[in-house]
């Protein structure tokens, strides 16, 4: 394929540049996640690093404050800074035998964007993109995008730059990275950074680090499939870590925002397990506690085979809010199940900053999750289901009876049920169960269900049983 070999070339031709460059190392320099009009986070010790000749002093300068180190007989060299309250401009001077200048540096909220196509579609291919380009004058949000290049091992630079949110700039940003920064923007009133580093159409352990991967048996079969490593091809243990997160680790950041899955549905009962290790996996590299890391839960879409396999994909999402620290955003009344990629995306950014001003930063006033399953009871033939997350109560968004419930007696096997809401509770019941054992909501891949908050945020898909999963032996 063209791409692959695209892609080969461009790694080599990066790896070649970044090579002679520190062989031939004479000028203080640094990665290209630093430049001119990026975004630092403010009120924290940042990280600066780059290269240098070994033993040269380099000091860096930001506001005032100061900070020095000395480069190793490897060249590197690294320091922290401290960083003021968000506002700016600023001037970032790195020195030593020679000057490094960054201009038009702003201090505020840095969030990281990653996961598949659904983060990578730009506000181009979104919904309203002629409007949304007219109005896309916001110069205190910034981005850059990290050039897609799988690497079989650890790079430290990457190629791309920052750019400030204008009418002729917004149409190529990543969309849901966007349009959660405008409204977190809009909110926090402070410069947002976001780096946007995503691929459409990879898996989720090719943003893991071989290391992370390497530490649970369980995922043997993931490394051996990347043996040997195959140049160009984005979908294998840790490419995409090796060539677009490590090069930014560890850059100051606030948190995470992450759109993925899809291409691991058939693997969902892995997913349990390999999505939470890449979180973990990500928040020991950039050594900054456990940031905040939000994630959007899929939209309903035709995949095509077992029309479960996606409703196991969501529980494994769903799991992942164990870990500390993390949030899921539900899209299953905003998307299309003819096209994967739904183009409203400004809800799901929406979505996204309800989770960071609630708990992030501290609007404790704020609904930000559907409704979550919490436990179940059974009364005869009726079982009830209780919430998290009701917000101002429980609804049908649409007005109309519940949809897409269906309860199963000792059986296992699943009927159509009825669904009523009362108070904080659902009530599920089948003529056909006298004796109902579990309970599942939203099962399909197709399921658009209308069961919500008064806030207008959807329930996610649930089960109450712990019957075989279809995906449970797929590895």
């Amino acid at each position: 394929m063209s791409w692959v070999r695209g892609s080969w070339l461009m790694a080599v031709a990066v790896t070649v540049a970044f090579g002679l460059g520190s062989a031939a190392q004479a000028d203080v320099k640094l990665p290209k996640i630093f430049g001119s009009h990026m975004v630092l986070q403010q009120k924290s010790q940042v990280s600066f690093w780059g290269w240098a000749d070994p033993g040269e002093e380099v000091t860096v300068t930001l506001n005032g404050a100061t900070a020095t180190a000395k480069a190793g007989d490897d060249k590197k060299w690294s320091l922290k800074i401290a960083t003021p309250e968000a506002g700016g401009p600023h001037q970032v001077v790195v020195k030593g035998k020679n000057e490094v200048k960054f201009d038009d540096v702003l201090i505020g909220e840095v969030w990281i964007c990653s996961g598949q196509s659904n983060m990578e579609w730009s506000v181009a291919q979104s919904a309203n993109p002629a409007e949304e380009a007219k109005n896309g004058d916001h110069p205190m949000i910034r981005m850059i995008k990290v050039q897609r290049i799988p690497a079989e091992k650890p790079m430290e630079d990457i190629n791309g730059e920052w750019q400030a949110a204008t009418p002729q700039t917004v149409s190529q940003f990543s969309a849901v990275g966007y349009y959660f920064a405008r409204q977190l923007q809009g909110e926090l009133k402070v410069p947002i950074g976001m780096i946007n580093t995503s691929w459409g159409g990879t898996i989720c352990e090719a943003w893991t680090s071989r290391e992370a991967l390497a530490a649970d048996p369980d995922f043997k079969p993931i490394l051996d499939r990347a043996a040997p490593f195959k140049p160009g091809n984005p979908n294998q243990a840790a490419a995409l870590f090796n060539g677009m997160l490590n090069p930014i680790v560890p850059f100051g950041i606030k948190g995470a925002i992450w759109y993925q899955g899809e291409s691991n549905v058939s693997r969902a009962v892995q997913y349990r397990k390999l999505f939470p290790t890449m979180i973990t996996d990500w928040r020991t590299r950039f050594g900054q506690g456990d940031f905040p890391f939000l994630f959007v839960q899929l939209a309903p879409f035709r995949y095509g085979g077992n029309p479960t396999l996606l409703a196991e994909l969501w529980e494994a999402q769903l799991k992942t809010l164990a870990l500390p620290n993390t949030g899921m955003s539900g899209t299953t009344d905003i998307g299309n199940i003819n096209d994967i990629h739904p183009k409203n995306k400004q809800d799901v950014g929406k979505r996204l900053a309800l989770w960071a001003l609630a708990k992030t930063y501290g609007k404790a006033d704020l609904v930000y999750s559907g409704p979550l399953y919490d436990s179940m009871s059974v009364d005869g033939n009726k079982v009830k289901i209780k919430f998290q997350h009701v917000g101002g109560g429980l609804v049908a968004r649409d007005g109309k009876p519940l949809t897409h419930f269906t309860v199963a007696g000792e059986d296992q096997q699943f009927v159509d049920a009825t669904a009523t809401i009362e108070g904080d509770t659902v009530v599920v019941t089948s003529d056909k169960v006298a004796k109902p054992v579990a309970v599942r909501f939203g099962w399909n891949q197709l399921a658009e269900p209308n069961l919500a908050n008064k806030e207008g945020l959807p329930a996610s898909p649930f089960r109450t049983d712990d019957f075989k999963l279809v995906s449970a032996d797929a590895k």
